[in-house]
């Protein structure tokens, strides 16, 4: 799935993603965690039912905010 990520993942919070469609968004349970492979641009996320990996390759401003929980 390839879209927008709204704001930085972090601890507590839902991870939101536009797709370029711009009718569909996909919205996650909140985050229990958060890591990133170093020197990389990939997230694992885990959040209260599941877990993601997010690839950026492109972005518009820095998720140097992610946390790690």
């Amino acid at each position: 799935m390839t879209g927008r990520l709204v704001r930085a993942p972090k601890k507590g919070s839902v991870i939101v993603i536009e797709f370029s469609d711009g009718l569909h968004e996909y919205v996650t349970t909140p985050v229990k965690r958060v890591l990133r492979v170093v020197g990389q641009e990939i997230f694992f996320i885990e959040t209260a039912n599941s877990r993601y990996k997010l690839e950026v390759s492109g972005r518009e401003q820095s998720l140097e905010g992610a946390s790690s929980g």
